[in-house]
């Protein structure tokens, strides 16, 4: 059986841009798949929303965001990238990190340059480090891969916003010379910041689709165009879901019909896997409820 990280690199080679909405627990990642997406991405800024109800500040520990990593591998079968932010530590850490999350099941995992605690990509106070430390964080998650981790590198610079695009193009293209398969530079401000990274950065590039956020939101056909392979949308399914959900708690408040914003209790049963259980545990006289 081919490995997860096998699988993602399938995708890559079909020369097709890959559509990745971005999971933040077992269940959104089940939906995913359900839809008929080829992969998924774990959002640390989700997933911290989702696990602590905080905001993406570097809160969440290594073993919080494994643990709701290792949740999700194990409710899918799709290709999952896990957000291991700056790798908790120094390279050392990060060597622990890939190792572990390779364990858990992940395709990929993504390593940034910023100075810890990390912020999110879109918002204020970011930082990176020096491109010394960037550098070793890179080649020692490449070690950890080719100590036996089956898992790709994911390398991200931030360092655009900063210190200006040649800085951040120069970082990336270092992070794949040291060995990354996948290369993000994060929070490109115009169309021709974005066609000049896809331009002079070799191997498979991630987009930041974020509704709202700093890079213009393109459709497929120009993300695919311009040179990316993969378009991330980090926050759509959380956002929905929560706007659902405050507006059917206002109307459970003021005593409003709630039923036109509910899925059915039925449709709910099978996404969520009761008609399987039921099928499965069937074959076992000792498990069956009449």
């Amino acid at each position: 059986m081919a490995s997860p990280a096998d699988n993602l690199r399938t995708l890559l080679n079909r020369d097709k841009l890959l559509v990745m909405p971005c999971c933040h627990d077992a269940l959104s990642a089940k939906l995913i798949e359900q839809a008929g997406f080829d992969l998924t991405f774990m959002s640390g800024f989700a997933a911290s929303a989702s696990r602590i109800g905080q905001p993406d500040l570097g809160l969440m520990s290594y073993g919080e965001v494994v643990d709701q990593f290792r949740d999700i591998t194990d409710a899918v079968t799709l290709p999952v990238i896990a957000d291991a932010d700056t790798g908790y530590g120094n390279a050392m850490n990060v060597r622990r990190t890939v190792a572990g999350f390779a364990k858990a099941g992940a395709a990929a995992l993504m390593i940034e340059d910023q100075v810890a605690p990390k912020r999110c990509g879109h918002t204020p106070g970011k930082a990176v480090v020096s491109r010394d430390e960037a550098y070793d964080r890179i080649r020692a998650a490449v070690d950890a891969r080719e100590a036996g981790a089956d898992i790709l590198i994911l390398a991200r610079t931030d360092a655009l916003r900063d210190h200006g695009l040649g800085e951040a193009i120069e970082r990336a293209a270092k992070f794949k010379e040291l060995g990354a398969d996948i290369l993000f530079v994060e929070a490109p401000g115009s169309l021709a910041d974005m066609e000049t990274i896809c331009r002079e950065l070799p191997g498979p590039k991630m987009a930041n689709m974020l509704e709202g956020g700093e890079t213009p939101e393109l459709s497929r056909v120009e993300l695919q165009d311009i040179g990316y392979s993969i378009a991330v949308y980090p926050l759509m399914l959380l956002a929905s879901a929560m706007k659902a959900m405050v507006e059917t708690l206002e109307q459970l408040k003021n005593d409003e019909d709630r039923t036109p914003n509910l899925m059915s209790f039925e449709e709910l049963k099978d996404r969520i896997g009761f008609n399987t259980y039921y099928e499965v545990s069937s074959r076992y006289d000792t498990s069956r409820r009449k």
